[in-house]
């Protein structure tokens, strides 16, 4: 009596499926937050040293009314007490340019922890400094708290700003610190190192999926 051949045990599907690819590791972060978070305190104090020290001196040394000049006739050194903002605007109103740089240190320093750009570091650092350097003179010199003028001394091109207001250190840090994150903000990194116009296609992307869905 034959006895009947086995017959092969099926497939195992869990076996013979297709190899698992290994997970491909996650790629590092691009710049841990502290690492910015240091670099725009430390360029922040920079300036605001910078900026009290040339003002101390600048009080100390030039006479109002005197207008010693560098670099053939380039820069003029200036001392002049500003109520206002640049070019005269906002005089009499000392106590709100002073809230509007308390209010953007405040700000600047909230999101300081998330940011992972180096520009937007650079140039946030480079307005806080200027903001809290300008602020201290509303704040602490006279005639009053909140009134205070600030000190400017440095003039171009003119002894009585002929052509560019006078100004100081902390101003010139606003400018470029700003200037430096609109460009960045217009290249279309954001804060935290994202692309901005990635952003918005993924969301582009996710509403048509919900609308193909639908």
């Amino acid at each position: 009596m034959s006895v009947p051949a086995e017959r092969p045990d099926p497939p195992d599907s869990d076996t013979d499926s297709a190899p698992v690819a290994d997970p491909q590791p996650s790629a590092a972060p691009v710049v841990a937050p502290p690492q910015r978070f240091l670099l725009l305190l430390t360029i922040a104090a920079v300036i605001l040293v910078l900026d009290l020290i040339t003002k101390i001196i600048a009080v100390a040394v030039l006479t109002p009314g005197e207008s010693p000049r560098i670099l053939g006739g380039l820069v003029y050194f200036s001392l002049i007490r500003n109520p206002g903002a640049a070019f005269s605007l906002a005089t009499g109103m000392t106590w709100v340019l002073a809230l509007i740089a308390l209010a953007v240190a405040v700000f600047i320093i909230r999101i300081a922890s998330r940011l992972r750009s180096l520009p937007w570091a650079i140039g946030l650092g480079l307005v806080l400094g200027g903001a809290v350097g300008n602020l201290i003179d509303r704040i602490f010199r006279a005639p009053g708290f909140l009134q205070g003028h600030v000190v400017d001394f440095v003039s171009v091109f003119g002894p009585n700003a002929e052509y560019f207001p006078v100004f100081n250190v902390a101003d010139s840090a606003i400018t470029i610190g700003g200037i430096t994150v609109v460009i960045t903000a217009l290249l279309g990194y954001d804060f935290d190192n994202t692309r901005s116009s990635g952003r918005k296609a993924d969301a582009d992307g996710a509403t048509d999926q919900e609308a193909d869905r639908g």
